[in-house]
C-alpha cells in the first residue's frame, strides 16, 4: 500500500547538521571540562536526545550532569547559530515538492528540540511542507520508542500500513518498526548502509530522490 503520510527524521535526513552538532558537542565538552570525544563518537549519538547523547558518551555521568551539559550545549548553539547554520541535503527541496504534488502528507519526528527544529525548517525554506512537527520536547518516550510515530498516526487518523518513516539512523528504523510502520534508511546521513540494513530497514537509499521510486513501488 502506498503511504498517505511520510514521517521524516530531520538531522542527517533532511538537514546536513553533522558538522553543526559535532562542533557544538565538542565545544560543550571543552567548556564543561570533559574528556574530549572524537568526531565519530559524537556523530554516533545523533538521533538520540541531547541528554541521552551525553549519557551515551560518558556512561558514569549522572542525569543531572547530563542536563547541565544540555543547557551549555543550547547556549553555545544559539550563540553560534549564524556560524553553524546547516543546509538541506542536495535534492531534498525537490523531493518534498514532488511528494506534495503526489498529495502525500509530510511530518517530522526528531530528537532535536522543537524551537531549533522549527527555526531550521523556516530558514531552509521548507516549513510549508510540514503541518505536524514533533521535537524531543513534544514526546515523553523518545526514539527508538514508537511514541512519535504513534502520535503522528493519531494526528492524521491513519493506520500503520498507510505511513512510512524515513531516517538516517538505526533508532529511526527501530522506532518505525516498534510502531508497526515501514521504514526507509538514508545512507548519506550518519549511519552506513550496512548499519541500516542490520536494523532491518525495508529499503535503503543513497539519495533522497530515490525515495520517490521507493514509494511508487509500494
Amino acid at each position: 500500500m502506498k503511504p498517505r503520510i511520510v514521517i521524516f527524521d530531520f538531522d542527517g535526513t533532511l538537514g546536513d547538521t553533522r558538522h553543526n552538532i559535532v562542533v557544538t558537542l565538542r565545544r560543550t565538552m571543552q567548556l564543561r571540562g570533559l574528556e574530549l570525544r572524537d568526531e565519530a563518537t559524537c556523530a554516533s549519538t545523533i538521533g538520540l536526545t541531547l541528554e541521552d547523547s551525553f549519557l551515551s558518551m560518558y556512561p558514569t555521568m549522572s542525569r543531572d550532569e547530563a542536563k547541565e551539559c544540555v543547557a551549555t550545549y543550547r547556549d553555545i548553539f544559539y550563540q553560534s547559530i549564524e556560524e553553524l547554520s546547516p543546509n538541506l541535503f542536495p535534492g531534498v527541496g525537490d523531493a518534498l515538492a514532488r511528494l506534495a504534488a503526489m498529495d502525500i502528507k509530510m511530518s517530522i519526528a526528531s530528537s532535536r528540540s522543537s524551537p531549533s527544529l522549527l527555526l531550521f525548517l523556516k530558514n531552509m525554506g521548507v516549513a510549508q511542507y510540514f503541518d505536524y512537527v514533533l521535537g524531543s520536547d513534544n514526546v515523553t518516550r523518545h526514539k527508538p520508542e514508537p511514541e512519535p510515530v504513534l502520535m503522528t498516526l493519531a494526528h492524521y487518523g491513519v493506520e500503520p500500513s498507510e505511513a512510512l518513516v524515513v531516517g538516517d539512523m538505526p533508532v529511526d528504523i527501530e522506532m518505525a518498526h516498534n510502531a508497526g510502520v515501514r521504514a526507509v534508511g538514508v545512507s548519506y546521513g550518519n549511519a552506513t548502509r550496512r548499519e541500516l540494513i542490520a536494523a532491518n530497514a525495508d529499503a535503503v537509499i543513497g539519495h533522497i530522490s530515490e525515495l520517490i521510486d521507493v514509494i511508487e513501488g509500494l
